[in-house]
């Protein structure tokens, strides 16, 4: 409804709504209500707290801007760190969850973490295999090919770009490596 210099028009009253609309205010009434005996509050519910006991912050969280405080449980098991963990803090700091930049930063820190975590694997003594991990394999062995042609499947139109976004930054570490062991050796 537009805006006019008139004076607003008051809503429906109910008895016009119920009136007009079949079927308007069904469950207005508690009794109609299916599901009324569950919500019932004068129940014991067995709970002996109104809010449940605050789980205690070890490390300092990240909350939203519009939250006053984290909720009484919250997760532990991925503390944040690194550049990733940076850019986490960053986006919780200084944006709103409505903002588009919050929740970009979000996803851009998830990628650098991901790449954190490459990385990493090559200090261990289990490091990334590329080949098998990402289904390189099973393509070869299992198919592949002929289970996309001619079947209608959408992922068909970007399969060509797939082993650049796969393979692509392996290659590029790898020429990177051997650029920088050049340079050492030379001198």
């Amino acid at each position: 409804m537009p805006y006019t210099a008139d004076a607003p028009v008051t809503p429906p009253t109910r008895d016009e709504l119920r009136a007009r609309v079949p079927g308007w205010g069904a469950d207005l009434d508690p009794a109609d209500r299916p599901a009324f005996p569950r919500e019932r509050r004068d129940l014991d519910s067995g709970a002996h707290w109104v809010l449940p006991e605050q789980q205690p912050e070890l490390a300092p969280r990240e909350r939203s801007l519009e939250h006053e405080r984290l909720t009484p449980v919250f997760g532990t098991a991925q503390p944040v760190k690194g550049a990733s963990g940076l850019l986490k803090k960053l986006a919780y700091a200084r944006f709103s969850e409505g903002k588009a930049a919050h929740w970009l930063l979000l996803v851009a820190s998830d990628r650098v973490d991901a790449i954190e975590s490459h990385l990493a694997s090559f200090g261990s003594l289990r490091p990334d295999q590329p080949v098998t991990q990402t289904g390189v394999r099973g393509e070869l062995t299992h198919h592949g090919w002929r289970s996309r042609v001619g079947r209608g499947r959408v992922d068909v139109k970007h399969t060509w770009i797939d082993p650049i976004l796969v393979a692509g930054p392996w290659v590029l570490a790898g020429a990177l490596a051997v650029a920088a062991t050049r340079k050492a050796v030379s001198r």
